[in-house]
């Protein structure tokens, strides 16, 4: 790592930043270098290659410190060199002013080149996306297809045109819910629906090339209100589609009320002739049922070759006066099937069925194992293609046409299927009489389940869903229709190659370019991938999907059943323990790899949705890891820490991801609420705001990982974040032991820890959930000399000798573990110190200490039945927490200290 000098602070003025923020301290010096070097010009590609249809696409491109003022324009060609639209935008700064991370965004018509080039130059212009907002209306033009979205009432979107005709209305959100769980054979229970009612709209942005529109309200009938939404419309310019980011919030205890049902409605105008209508569901792979409303095809008697071709393809049927007779006159006599429904109840099977209306019995049609959830109902004058992303991952999901047969059909993308029975979310067990601190650390010592009654609440969890809504002029190809399910099913996403993402130093310069140039490199990533390889797998050989679990992975396996602890306390899901959604995220950095870059996305939809509560009284705080992701008592900032949401939000401009870290600038507030350590306290302790009791490892990463992100996107808050980051940085800098104190006093409204007396507190857990990510990129920006000097004297030390340790701090740690884990703090010290002994002992300790060592098998068995379920490649020596640390140890010292690698 490059020395970095350090200069007097002197602030720059960002041109058009998110908000103006004036700091009211004294500011910390900032490491202030020369300005690096820009490069002239970033190719960009397709993550998984050039797309078959173009829906528009947002990304984000770092840049060097000082190196591209904020206001600069961005120009955008393809491979061609012919001039291609673009929109840019900043989301992230450097203390000095200058750009860290741009946004861009590629229109739904440009040509779908197989790469880009990116280049600081005014661009060129073309096909604009229009917003014109009304008292009572938002109305978005595309240039193909224009959406009005309704500002108050249920409708979300009120109309979709094309071409002035009316291809879709009423668009709104519905749940359905029960108040019993009809655990009885009976079932004896009702249902009631429930439909969004918004309460307010708001464009975040409004082109030329892309247009937002965030929408919020709840579902309500006859006063009753429940399950929060948030709903983000996307536009691009040229596009025949809208792009919808569902999110709810859960705001049930989950025990006595449960959703039934949970999806998003629309209407669809039939305008044409029974025989011109069509049905669409897709199946597995580019599969697709092709059928007409009222068809013409299999009868007794023939209309003729041309007519039934053309009706199996879609098109505009003859005059019924040119076929033949026989069929004509008994077209009345032949059903017309109004209603389908598609519905995918696990990962590994879906049914079709339908009806002539509804008082009418249901037909089987086919059945499948994958559906891409893809559909679409319409005729030969115009309709809408409809899908939900990770359909059958995320199941029960559900799509239903009804009424294909009248003036108006309506589709539903159910996200929960009401054919699958109520939402479960009700605590697993009984509390097995863990009524106090002694008896719930008792069963930790057995289930590694830290239990608390009330505190396995899903309350305040939330769930996004990816959705997009196509107004097509006609019904299209069945080969266009494939198409058009693809980029649902994985939606085109322009990106940055792994060597500009280093070379501008983004998040810390933590990570290298993937190189086998010797041996001992080419081991290293042979063994990175084996271990990605294995978990990837395991998600498909162990069916780790559904509504609630998909993007997570398990804690530890069962080396006796051959299985993971699914349902062993806390060695069941795994909540983000150890960090590898960090692992997934660096080896996609530095790869460039589709499959990795998929994984971690899964993983941090899930992990900042479902394991970190966004209600009531600990929002802000993630649940730790357990058999349901809500279900352990510790509630902590470790989980749901900002430094795991980062990267995809930098790489992808995630308005979802960006509300996620946002929300956890004021979590330092929930120490006021839940005190973390309160069951081993051995001293009265009652919460004070201006002396809270607060972990300088993984609380305090926590929440600097927030602040940070705060500042560098100028949010809102961003003059508060600043502060409270750089007033925590300053005073951590001032204790005796640094972070080696362990805890610190802090105070809300100052943002200072009071300076602690030379005390001895280490634990394993606190520098492996994103600190040592978080304190690289301080270090990088902020020149405090006492922060740093903390650091590294905590990075030197954890993995040193005892006596070391005592004769630098007045006492040894004690009996430390996940030294290979912690062979990367020793990495970073001998980068920054320019320590060749200390780059060797951290290659010695990645090597040979615990974790995984050339000794490990770094194979796979196959097991097959009688002995396992389904056959699975299997290895019980695996485990997520080695994995994680094993993955970001390796990755971050091949950065830091390649140089110092051991030939074998």
């Amino acid at each position: 790592m490059p020395d970095i000098s350090r200069r007097t602070f002197v602030r720059g003025l960002a041109a058009a930043p998110l908000v103006t923020v004036a700091p009211t301290f004294s500011p910390a010096p900032l490491r202030v270098s020369a300005p690096a070097p820009a490069p002239e010009a970033v190719t960009l590609g397709w993550l998984e290659g050039r797309p078959s249809v173009n829906v528009g696409s947002t990304w984000g491109v770092p840049w060097p410190q000082g190196a591209v003022p904020a206001n600069s324009p961005f120009a955008l060609h393809s491979a061609d060199g012919t001039a291609v639209p673009v929109q840019s935008w900043p989301i992230g700064y450097w203390p000095d002013g200058t750009l860290k991370w741009s946004a861009h965004a590629l229109p739904a018509d440009a040509p779908l080149s197989a790469g880009f080039t990116l280049t600081r130059a005014a661009g060129t212009t073309g096909t604009t996306v229009a917003v014109t907002e009304q008292k009572d209306t938002i109305t978005v033009d595309t240039g193909v297809i224009r959406v009005v979205v309704g500002r108050r009432g249920s409708s979300l979107i009120r109309s979709i045109t094309r071409g002035g005709t009316e291809i879709a209305r009423k668009l709104e959100l519905v749940s359905l819910r029960q108040t019993s769980a009809g655990d009885d054979d009976e079932r004896r229970t009702s249902r009631e629906r429930l439909t969004s009612s918004i309460s307010s709209v708001r464009v975040e942005q409004r082109g030329p090339v892309r247009a937002v529109v965030k929408i919020e309200g709840d579902h309500r009938r006859r006063g009753k209100s429940w399950l929060p939404f948030i709903v983000r419309l996307y536009f691009y310019a040229g596009a025949e589609h809208v792009r919808v980011v569902h999110t709810f919030l859960f705001d049930s205890e989950g025990q006595k009320e449960f959703i039934a049902g949970l999806g998003v409605r629309v209407a669809v105008p039939m305008r044409d002739e029974a025989y011109n209508r069509h049905i669409r569901l897709s199946g597995d792979g580019d599969g697709l049922l092709r059928e007409a409303v009222k068809g013409i095809t299999g009868l007794r008697r023939d209309p003729g070759a041309v007519v039934r071709t053309a009706q199996v393809n879609g098109e505009k049927l003859p005059d019924p006066a040119t076929w033949d007779q026989r069929v004509t006159t008994r077209l009345p006599l032949i059903p017309t099937w109004g209603d389908y429904t598609l519905s995918q109840l696990s990962s590994e099977g879906y049914t079709i069925r339908k009806r002539t209306k509804a008082g009418h019995g249901w037909i089987d049609v086919d059945a499948g194992q994958r559906s891409s959830g893809f559909g679409y109902v319409g005729g030969v004058s115009g309709g809408l293609g409809f899908g939900m992303r990770d359909f059958w991952q995320k199941h029960p999901a559900q799509l239903d046409i009804r009424g294909a047969d009248t003036a108006e059909a309506q589709a539903t993308l159910w996200l929960w299927s009401p054919e699958a029975g109520p939402m479960d979310t009700r605590f697993y067990h009984d509390g097995l009489g863990q009524d106090t601190y002694p008896e719930q650390l008792e069963g930790l010592n057995i289930t590694y389940e830290d239990h608390e009654p009330g505190f396995g609440t899903p309350y305040g969890i939330a769930r996004t869903t990816e959705l997009s809504f196509f107004a097509l002029a006609a019904t299209p190809p069945a080969d266009r229709l494939a198409a058009l399910a693809r980029t649902v099913v994985a939606p085109p996403q322009i990106v940055a190659p792994p060597a500009h993402l280093a070379a501008a130093g983004a998040f810390g310069g933590l990570f290298s370019p993937a190189d086998r140039s010797t041996p001992a490199r080419a081991k290293i990533e042979d063994r990175l991938d084996f271990l990605f390889d294995y978990y990837r797998d395991q998600v498909e050989q162990r069916h780790w999907y559904g509504f609630w679990n998909y993007g997570d992975v398990m804690h530890t396996p069962d080396v006796d059943r051959y299985a993971w602890r699914y349902d062993v306390g806390g060695y069941a899901w795994d909540n983000s323990e150890l960090s590898p959604d960090l692992w997934l995220w660096f080896a996609y950095l530095r790869s460039g790899r589709a499959d990795i870059f998929r994984f971690a996305e899964a993983m941090t939809r899930h992990t900042g949705e479902v394991d970190v509560y966004h209600l009531g009284k600990w929002a802000g705080l993630g649940t730790r890891h357990g058999v349901q992701h809500w279900a352990d008592s510790a509630k902590q900032q470790r989980i749901s820490t900002a430094v795991y949401r980062r990267i995809f939000y930098f790489l992808t401009a995630d308005e979802r991801v960006g509300d996620l870290m946002h929300e956890l600038v004021d979590s330092d507030r929930t120490f006021l609420a839940l005190d973390p350590l309160r069951k081993i306290r051995t001293e009265p302790y009652t919460p004070d705001p201006h002396a809270l009791s607060i972990g300088l490892g993984t609380d305090w990463s926590g929440l600097a990982a927030a602040w940070l992100t705060e500042w560098e996107r100028r949010g809102p808050k961003a003059a508060i974040a600043e502060k409270k980051l750089l007033a925590t940085m300053r005073t951590i800098g001032r204790m005796p032991n640094g972070f080696v104190t362990g805890n610190g006093l802090y105070d809300i409204d100052t943002g200072e820890f009071a300076v602690a007396q030379k005390t001895v507190s280490v634990s394993h857990l606190s520098a492996m959930f994103g600190q040592v990510e978080i304190c690289a990129e301080l270090i990088a920006l902020v020149d405090l000399p006492e922060f740093e000097k903390a650091w590294l004297q905590y990075c030197r030390l954890f993995n040193a000798t005892r006596e070391e340790q005592a004769a630098e701090t007045g006492a040894h740690f004690g009996n430390l573990i996940l030294k290979q884990g912690h062979s990367r703090l020793t990495a970073y010290a001998a980068a920054r110190l320019g320590d060749t002994a200390l780059a060797a002992r951290a290659w010695r300790e990645f090597t040979s200490t615990d974790g995984y060592t050339d000794a490990s098998p770094w194979r796979t068995t196959a097991r097959s039945g009688p002995v396992v379920l389904n056959p699975v490649d299997e290895a019980s020596w695996v485990d997520t927490n080695t994995t994680a640390l094993y993955g970001l140890a390796a990755i971050q010292n091949l950065a830091l200290v390649a140089a110092h690698l051991p030939a074998s």
